[in-house]
């Protein structure tokens, strides 16, 4: 086995500082995009703490610390969700900004691909409505 098929998404991006930035680009994106308002309207005006959240996540998600789990328990994605109308448009309003995020984070086609349909495959499963 090659070295890369050792190593996690989270090691592939580059650690800490790159999953940071992919979440911080992310929420970036949602601000800041017009055809994303309705995704926007469900996250608090300040989004510094859904970013440090979703950090969080990523983290322990791409198979780096398990930062989330240490300070809130299973995430139970799903369930902490429930509140949000999240329906077909919300999970492609959130797969927009998290493609633009790894486009323009990711070269390497083939990480870009896998790591878009995983979170593509997690975006479909929060779907409640």
């Amino acid at each position: 086995m090659s070295e890369v098929q050792e190593m996690t998404p989270y090691q592939l991006l580059g650690g800490e500082g790159v999953v940071r930035w992919l979440c911080d680009r992310f929420y970036e994106i949602m601000d800041s995009e017009p055809t994303v308002k309705p995704l926007r309207d469900m996250h608090p005006a300040d989004l510094a703490g859904s970013s440090q959240k979703l950090f969080m996540f990523l983290s322990g998600w791409l198979g780096g610390p398990s930062l989330y789990m240490e300070a809130f328990g299973h995430p139970r994605l799903r369930m902490r969700h429930m509140p949000f109308a999240v329906d077909e448009a919300a999970r492609d309003q959130w797969m927009f900004c998290m493609r633009k995020a790894v486009s323009e984070l990711v070269a390497e086609d083939w990480l870009k691909d896998k790591l878009l349909e995983a979170f593509y495959n997690t975006a479909d499963f929060m779907r409640n409505r």
